[in-house]
């Protein structure tokens, strides 16, 4: 079995095509999807403005094949996002997706004598 790495992956794309019935029940949900909800899940977040109604993000935490590496990870959320949005109705374009590896990520700590 090979080394798994935890990926956090932030996946971005533009609404499309809207039907009244999505754009309808995205404006009444927008209020449970602004800054408050931006957090990294396997299900994922979705996160969008209201005003205008034009693009949205959603955040995932992805555990896969450290072999794999980020390429993957971006495909595997890029697919669970494809997902939620056609199970929602919701159309979309362009979806691109931005990845953190959190096991090979640095931290740089300050010293006491920068406190």
């Amino acid at each position: 079995m090979s080394e798994q790495h935890t990926y956090r992956v932030i996946v971005r794309g533009t609404w499309d095509a809207l039907t009244d019935e999505s754009r309808t029940a995205l404006l009444a949900e927008s209020g449970a999807h602004g800054l408050t909800s931006m957090r990294f899940t396997e299900e994922g977040t979705l996160s969008y403005e209201p005003s205008p109604l034009k693009h949205f993000s959603m955040r995932y935490v992805v555990v896969s094949d450290a072999a794999d590496g980020e390429e993957m990870a971006g495909a595997l959320a890029e697919e669970r996002a494809e997902a939620t949005l056609r199970g929602l109705g919701h159309g979309f374009t362009g979806l691109r997706s931005t990845v953190t590896d959190l096991d090979t990520m640095k931290i740089n700590y300050k010293s006491a004598s920068r406190r």
